[in-house]
């Protein structure tokens, strides 16, 4: 519950941003617009740390109940279809090979393959994104998960892809610390620009 409230407070701030006159004001779907801000610079950071971590790494885990690095990364990939494939009309196209396929077995593919998969859920988030508005939100999808399906808004669904975006960035970060890899939101910053 804690953590629903910290959600809420967070995306409420931008929108009360927008209500006091800052540039945001502008903006159309300033909660759709938080969504999408949060869930890019999310993929980028996940993105940057699957790329910065050594391919011979992608079987850790730091104790045997925890997740490898390589079936986060295929995990990462399916969760994205999951929520975007709900962000509008637009459906991702899955190979058989991906979709038909363990997810223990895909944990074990290589790097640069899992690695690419990954970025290709990426861009089809991005342009799932685009056909997402503050108006669409509260719109009713089904959602089919463990061979259960239930009905949830939209919104949810945004939500929930910004929520197990942070969590595994989270977890990715810490295992990438304990292997002596700072994470990309842990690097020193360019300094800024006169």
């Amino acid at each position: 519950m804690k953590t629903l409230h910290a959600v809420l407070v967070a995306l409420a701030l931008p929108i009360g941003a927008a209500a006091q006159g800052t540039p945001a004001a502008a903006d159309k779907n300033p909660v759709t617009t938080v969504f999408r801000t949060r869930t890019m610079t999310l993929q980028r950071q996940l993105a940057q740390a699957f790329d910065s971590i050594p391919a011979n790494k992608f079987n850790y885990k730091p104790t045997p109940a925890q997740l490898t690095i390589g079936y986060i990364a295929q995990h990462l990939a399916s969760d994205n279809y999951l929520f975007c494939n709900n962000f509008g009309a637009m459906k991702a196209t899955i190979s058989t090979k991906d979709s038909a396929t363990a997810d223990s077995v895909k944990a074990g593919w290589p790097k640069d393959s899992l690695v690419h998969k990954m970025k290709a859920s990426f861009a089809f988030c991005e342009s799932a994104f685009a056909q997402l508005d503050d108006a669409k939100l509260a719109d009713q999808v089904s959602m089919t998960f463990g061979g259960t399906t239930r009905t949830v808004t939209r919104a949810s669904m945004a939500l929930g892809h910004a929520l197990d975006m942070a969590d595994h960035y989270s977890q990715i970060a810490n295992y990438m610390r304990l292997n002596g890899i700072l994470p990309p939101s842990a690097l020193p910053r360019p300094p800024a620009k006169p």
